[in-house]
């Protein structure tokens, strides 16, 4: 039984359960949940004074609070079933999933180009993809320009350019200059054995114990390519020894390149670990130029002994990093690596120095018996017969050699005869890696004085 709710107090009359704002007998109230096998003095215990909310009877004159009716949960009953937005209602619109564009054989026979150049769209891709293996004429078509594509531009090599690293660090030093710069004519030397260590890293346990022939004017030699690197490491201590610094074969070795050279290999032998062979030398190389470099100008003039003859400190660089590339060209032709000559303002420092050596050897070959071109008695600094010297490709130039006499001075205008050939082939002359027989040489004017000069140079070489 329903009834109104009045603002005069309500009668308790001991039934179960009681009305609430207009809800039914024996449901809720404002404060608790009545009915069932709960009483009206259970209720009444519970409730406070005057509060609507614990289900008691509110005082004379004050209005019973407006409770509103429960609300059943969610999850009592299942989920309430939506209806279709219907057109025009108000809602979100689920748009349906748009069909693949359709195109006709002659619009695909058209994008066929702009396929081959990788230059569609997404969809047109697919499309053309899809039509290629349904329509024979199209495939073969699409084949034909893909290899036209491939031949405007070959596709770049996966392998990292081997002059990378030496752009890299060219760019670097050039923007940034070094705290402490490397001498100008160390340069030369850092660079080749930096190439040479570069060789070394890629090769494998079985290419160490690669025979290598060493060549030069008086003989030759088989090696492996870690008795190379020791040969390397025992001439470079000849340099480390005029500086001061601690050498692999200690104070008492010999003085002389090819004695050094042998007492270096009777040290280490077939069982040394290469990673040692190879960390000695490289240790020592670095331990040279940092030196230098550190000591400043002051040493370019120290000389370094080589036995029969000694040279600057800065030209004994020079040498150095010369062999390290003739060296560095041996082993890489044992084991099958691809190496370059020098860059060519090094290369142009090199054949510099061999070109200035050059009147000592000649001078060398007449006191020996050896020359066929006579030569004239000239005074100290006076102009003598002169050859010409045209190297040709990178790093090289024009040089002019006095004939008579070491002391004498070169002339242009007293030429009486010029040579030709490649910068990279009189190095490796005068590595003793040529023979003049065998070398391709443009030449004018006296035959015996070009044959002289060829065979000196070649006679510069030494173990």
């Amino acid at each position: 039984m329903t009834g109104p709710v009045n603002d005069g107090p309500l009668p308790d009359d001991g039934r179960d359960g009681g009305a609430g704002d207009g809800g039914p007998v024996g449901g809720r109230t404002g404060g608790g949940r009545t009915g069932g096998g709960r009483s009206g003095s259970a209720r009444d215990d519970r409730a406070g004074d005057g509060c609507a909310g614990g289900g008691g009877v509110p005082p004379r004159g004050m209005p019973v609070p407006r409770v509103p009716p429960p609300r059943a949960a969610a999850e009592d009953g299942p989920l309430p079933v939506v209806p279709p937005t219907a057109p025009g209602a108000s809602g979100p619109t689920v748009n349906p999933r748009e069909a693949p564009v359709r195109y006709d054989h002659r619009t695909l026979k058209s994008l066929l180009g702009a396929w081959a150049l990788s230059a569609c769209p997404a969809e047109e891709s697919a499309a053309v993809e899809a039509h290629l293996t349904d329509c024979a004429s199209c495939a073969d078509e699409a084949l034909r320009l893909r290899e036209a594509v491939a031949l405007l531009r070959p596709e770049d090599s996966l392998d990292l350019d081997p002059m990378l690293r030496t752009r890299v660090l060219e760019n670097c030093l050039g923007r940034r200059p070094a705290r402490i710069p490397i001498p100008e004519w160390a340069g030369p030397y850092d660079t080749e054995t930096a190439r040479l260590d570069a060789l070394l890293r890629d090769l494998g346990e079985s290419d160490w114990r690669a025979p290598v022939k060493l060549e030069w004017y008086a003989g030759s030699r088989t090696v492996s390519v870690a008795q190379v690197i020791g040969h390397l490491t025992a001439v470079d201590s000849l340099l480390a020894a005029s500086l001061g610094m601690a050498t692999p074969l200690g104070a008492d070795a010999p003085r002389d390149p090819a004695g050094r050279t042998e007492a270096y290999w009777s040290r280490c032998d077939d069982r040394t670990p290469e990673a040692t062979v190879r960390e000695t030398w490289r240790e020592q190389g670095r331990s040279l130029v940092r030196t230098v470099s550190f000591a400043g100008l002051g040493t370019a003039g120290l000389e370094v002994g080589y036995g029969t003859f000694a040279l600057p400190l800065r030209d004994a660089f020079l040498d150095r990093a010369m062999e390290c590339w003739i060296h560095a060209e041996d082993v890489a032709e044992a084991v099958a690596y691809p190496y370059d000559p020098p860059a060519p303002r090094h290369l142009h420092r090199m054949v510099d120095l061999a070109v200035r050596m050059l009147p000592l050897a000649l001078a060398g070959l007449r006191r020996a018996g050896l020359a066929r071109s006579p030569a004239r008695l000239v005074e100290a600094g006076a102009p003598c017969r002169t050859l010409h010297l045209d190297l040709e490709g990178k790093g090289g130039g024009h040089w002019y050699i006095p004939l008579d006499s070491p002391a004498a001075t070169a002339s242009p205008d007293e030429t009486v005869a010029e040579v030709a050939l490649e910068s990279t082939e009189f190095c490796r002359l005068a590595a003793g890696h040529r023979t003049p027989e065998d070398l391709a040489v443009g030449q004018y004017g006296d035959r015996e004085v070009v044959r002289d000069v060829l065979i000196a140079a070649a006679r510069m070489s030494r173990l």
